[in-house]
């Protein structure tokens, strides 16, 4: 049989097949000799080892083979399979790598001839998975005692109180993608206390959230947002559109608004009333447009013309609306009236998303059945909050969130997380 090299590494059989030997036929006898292995168990090996016996065929009851005869006639062709070039399969080498560093090459404590790079500080290398939640304390008198008494071995958790408001900061601070959220707070009636539901659901999102929020005072008729909180400026809507080609930055932006303790930002109405009836949707999309450079979430009071033309704009950039009622038969009916308008004029979409902000501080509150009110606008909306009588809201003054009531600060709280869960993952184009 003719073989050839191939690569000058190692021999390949020649492709060509055999030819036929003429002859009498002839008997190949292949004698295979196994040896017997044998196991020589180390050192530490021998204190475990069962039998120092060797296995083989004959101990393990199997006959060994001992001859395999094949019988080949004369007239049988010998032939090798021809392999294509394009079968045959080269396994390359591995590459050597030129990192010194690795996880494995530090457990066996090797030494790197050269500096350790920063892309080793891993956080599965540094953190003690499980150490940062042992060393945190729970929340809770009962729970913190026990977490103290026991040396700082036996944590339950937070109280069940704690847990529900950590649940609902979370809602509320749910992180925003793709750019600003609006939010008008809106009714066809005065004196239901719109502004002041603006504010409340302003400061109960920038208390909790981590991103810009700002409450602009749309209302063409002399609005009174600013006077809700510590004013700082002199500055209103009617700045920002003069200065609008002049804004370029936050630091510029921020001159002209007013900061609460809480974080949010407001903008002024204009003062003047008969400069402010000049305030319509072109000065609205211009401040709006503004205020979406910088802040995540704007939140507007509206005024009570709902067919102003600044109504109209607020609403072509609404992601979710908050919708102001009050406790009395009448205030109820023109709320309800205003979700009818917006029905008939395309915004059905918002009215099946809105909030309704029951306000339960308003005159005739307690004459009336709230339950029934809330029964309706259930029909009608995703959600109602009520917002319960605060003495500190009731003055019509400056509002300051740390000082209200418990039960204003959770219900303001609530409003602000059913807003944010009515938010779509991407805002409106």
């Amino acid at each position: 049989m003719a073989s050839t090299r191939k690569n000058g590494d190692e021999l390949e059989p020649s492709r060509a097949p055999l030819e036929p030997t003429p002859g009498p036929t002839a008997d190949l006898t292949f004698t295979v000799s196994l040896p017997l292995p044998v196991h020589e168990a180390p050192d530490n090996e021998v204190a475990l080892a069962i039998d120092d016996v060797a296995v083989s065929p004959d101990y393990m009851g199997v006959a060994a083979p001992t001859t395999t005869t094949i019988s080949l006639g004369a007239d049988t062709p010998l032939t090798m399979p021809v392999i294509p070039d394009d079968e045959i399969v080269v396994i390359p080498a591995l590459p050597e790598s030129d990192d010194v560093y690795s996880r494995r090459t530090r457990l066996r404590g090797d030494t790197a001839s050269s500096p350790e790079p920063a892309s080793m500080l891993t956080a599965e290398r540094l953190v003690v998975v499980g150490r940062a939640s042992r060393r945190e304390p729970p929340e809770g008198f009962l729970q913190k005692l026990l977490y103290d008494a026991t040396f700082h071995l036996v944590n339950v958790g937070d109280a069940y109180a704690v847990r529900a408001r950590k649940a609902l900061d979370a809602r509320i601070a749910r992180p925003l993608d793709g750019g600003t959220r609006f939010i008008p707070v809106l009714t066809r009636k005065g004196g239901v206390g719109k502004t002041t539901i603006s504010t409340l659901l302003g400061m109960a999102l920038a208390d909790v959230r981590e991103d810009r929020v700002i409450a602009i005072d749309a209302n063409p008729d002399r609005g009174t947002l600013a006077e809700r909180v510590t004013k700082t400026t002199r500055a209103t809507v009617r700045d920002v559109v003069s200065r609008s080609s002049s804004i370029r930055t936050f630091s510029e932006f921020q001159t002209l608004i007013s900061r609460d303790e809480t974080r949010l930002h407001v903008l002024a109405s204009d003062t003047d009333p008969t400069v402010s009836s000049a305030f319509d949707d072109y000065d609205y999309n211009v401040v709006a447009g503004i205020a979406e450079r910088f802040y995540s979430m704007v939140i507007t009071d509206c005024g009570t013309g709902i067919v102003h033309p600044v109504m109209r704009a607020t609403l072509e950039r609404a992601d979710s609306i908050v919708i102001v009622s009050g406790g009395s038969v009448d205030e109820a009916r023109l709320a309800s009236e205003t979700l009818t308008w917006l029905e008939s004029n395309g915004y059905s979409q918002l009215v099946a998303n809105a909030i309704v902000a029951l306000n339960t501080g308003t005159q005739g509150t307690n004459l009336v059945k709230i339950e029934e009110i809330e029964a309706h606008f259930r029909s009608r909306v995703r959600d109602i909050v009520r917002i319960p009588y605060d003495p500190a809201l009731a003055t019509g003054s400056t509002i300051h969130y740390r000082q209200l009531k418990p039960f204003t600060r959770e219900a303001a709280r609530d409003l602000a997380a059913l807003v944010v869960d009515g938010l779509p993952e991407r805002p409106r184009v």
